[in-house]
């Protein structure tokens, strides 16, 4: 509706100084001019490519790389494979704290208690902070065979999908009660369900409350990958994310696995390196 009565008002203006013999200024001229390469440019940004069935915000999808020395971007069985570098001296699974060595689970050193799959909480998991199904499943490699063929078919899938900023420890269990839930807050004091383990997952409300500990890092996290890759974040879940990245300030956990996958990746989350890219994005 805007746009629209927008564009009535520039062709009035435009047609007084065309039919009407009434003159406008020039700087009531340059704004109607300006306006229309403004609606012009609009238009363009709404819309895909004649050719693309993807959603838009797409940067260009980077050379990937497979060896455990080489520097780049790599796909996520890749990234696998450097991650425990990655993590070395810094062994504590994201949600719950709990201390692991190789891929096993120390229960005892977190207060652990499996709520269901105890099986599964034996074994650190890479968990995505931005879940594959966020960063997938508008895709349309996604709509036509699901996860398995984005990471087959489609680079920029893969790029996002492996990105080392994403990815961090956590217990298997609660890796797969996450699944693809949206971070949310509300309750300082939860019922827990992993035992003492601080992060808790609303299964009716489809959201997850992580640990105090985290908040800042996984919102850090988060709006780099949607800012990164050009996703779409609502007004809600920005607001929220900015006042955890300020009211949980870069910790040495966080500014030492940081750079880490710079030195692996090449690139690493510029928002807990430069503090002022963070305080403009959430200004």
């Amino acid at each position: 509706m805007r746009k629209k009565m927008y564009g009535l008002l520039l062709l009035f203006l435009c047609g007084c100084d065309k039919g009407s013999g009434l003159k406008l200024p020039p700087e009531v001229k340059t704004l109607a001019q300006l306006g229309e390469t403004a609606l012009r440019q609009l238009d363009t940004a709404s819309r895909l490519p004649a050719d693309s069935a993807d959603p838009p915000g797409d940067v260009a999808a980077e050379p990937l790389v497979q060896g455990a020395k080489a520097v780049g971007h790599r796909d996520f069985n890749a990234a696998k494979r450097v991650l425990p570098r990655i993590f070395a001296g810094l062994q504590e699974d994201f949600y719950c704290g709990c201390h692991y060595e190789g891929k096993a689970v120390d229960w005892q050193s977190c207060g652990y208690v499996p709520r269901k799959n105890a099986e599964r909480a034996r074994r650190i998991e890479w968990e995505h902070v931005v879940p594959a199904w966020v960063l997938g499943h508008q895709r349309q490699c996604w709509q036509q065979g699901g996860r398995k063929n984005c990471a087959t078919k489609d680079a920029w899938y893969r790029m996002a999908e492996g990105d080392l900023n994403n990815l961090v420890p956590a217990v298997g269990e609660v890796n797969a009660d996450r699944s693809n839930l949206s971070y949310a807050a509300w309750s300082r004091q939860p019922t827990r369900i992993y035992g003492q383990c601080g992060t808790v997952v609303d299964f009716a409300g489809r959201r997850v409350q992580p640990r105090e500990e985290v908040r800042g890092r996984a919102a850090r996290i988060t709006l780099y990958m949607h800012q990164r890759y050009g996703l779409n974040m609502s007004r809600q879940d920005r607001q929220l994310m900015c006042a955890w990245s300020r009211q949980y300030p870069v910790d040495h956990w966080e500014t030492q696995r940081n750079a880490r996958i710079a030195s692996l990746q090449g690139e690493g989350n510029y928002l807990v390196s430069q503090p002022g890219r963070l305080a403009e994005l959430c200004r």
